[in-house]
């Protein structure tokens, strides 16, 4: 499907789950080679920034978090096609930021108002700071997980909380890889934008790798968080276990007169003692309880509870 956009004398060209024909006809309408065409297509692997004589092309993964629309964690692919009066976007699914911004610059071409500059590089610039806002908000919700994890474990959750951390650094995990890419990507970008847009663009384009610069750094800040309260519940999840052990070990010790005694009179002889005389059960019932409170009695003396 092809929304096209247009502000003063610039055009946007949005293109989501992209077909041959409308492939075609764009590739004859821009001059764009045979080889980007094909690679509109279909989704890529890495991302990557390629200089042509009338267009740069530009391939970007953004990370989605688990609480999106999607079921799962995945990532999402943009391709730009950036030529001085006209860039295309192409997109294999929904993306939320996209669709904000699509919105804000069609208010903004019928109002003739904005800051979209004189070429399709601006467009590009306020494109990819929304993306990249809605990357930092994932983050923040990210955070905020955290801070629940966090009172939850010094609730008593600790065990719940073992799975809870298990998906964050998943999500973490996956913004790490996805926007680790960025770094060189964009500063490649930032050598061809210079000279295909011109020397004073670059400006925007550091502008845009300090956002990214920002998002690494949170999510670094994240991990580093994720790793404390991990280390927190494992210590407080081992202390707990090992109190359950201790409890248990002292019952068994203090117990340990009845399997002794049981065990005694249990020996298959002709003249067991008490067994065979008036209340034999209340006599060996009396001696493994009298065994059992001196056991508790030393226990005490020796400061083992």
């Amino acid at each position: 499907m092809i929304i096209k956009y247009e502000y003063k004398n610039l055009t946007w060209i949005d293109i989501e789950s992209p077909k041959q024909d409308e492939i075609r006809k764009l590739m004859d309408e821009y001059s764009i080679h045979p080889f980007v065409a094909n690679e509109l297509l279909l989704p890529t692997i890495k991302p990557r920034v390629e200089l042509y004589d009338n267009y740069i092309y530009l391939i970007l993964h953004f990370p989605v978090s688990k609480h999106s629309h999607f079921g799962k964690n995945r990532n999402q692919e943009i391709d730009f096609i950036m030529g001085k009066d006209f860039i295309i976007t192409t997109r294999y699914d929904k993306i939320d930021p996209m669709h904000s911004f699509s919105k804000t610059f069609e208010i903004n071409s019928v109002l003739e108002k904005g800051e979209f500059g004189g070429h399709a590089g601006f467009i590009f610039y306020h494109m990819i700071n929304k993306i990249y806002k809605s990357v930092s908000n994932e983050m923040e919700y990210t955070t905020s997980r955290m801070e629940r994890i966090e009172d939850d474990i010094f609730k008593g959750k600790e065990r719940e909380m073992v799975q809870e951390m298990s998906e964050v650094g998943r999500v973490l995990l996956d913004f790490n890889q996805t926007m680790s890419l960025h770094d060189e990507v964009l500063d490649s970008f930032k050598k061809f934008a210079g000279n295909f847009f011109g020397t004073n663009f670059t400006y925007f384009i550091e502008s845009v790798i300090s956002e990214e610069n920002k998002i690494m750094n949170n999510i670094q800040k994240n991990k580093e968080v994720l790793y404390e309260l991990r280390e927190t519940n494992n210590s407080l999840l081992s202390t707990k276990q090992n109190e359950i052990m201790k409890t248990i070990t002292i019952f068994a010790f203090i117990f340990l007169p009845f399997s002794i005694i049981s065990g005694f009179f249990q020996i298959n002889t002709i003249n067991t003692p008490i067994v065979g005389s008036s209340n034999d059960w209340l006599i060996v019932v009396g001696f493994m309880f009298l065994g059992a409170i001196f056991t508790f009695i030393i226990a005490k003396m020796k400061k083992w509870l």
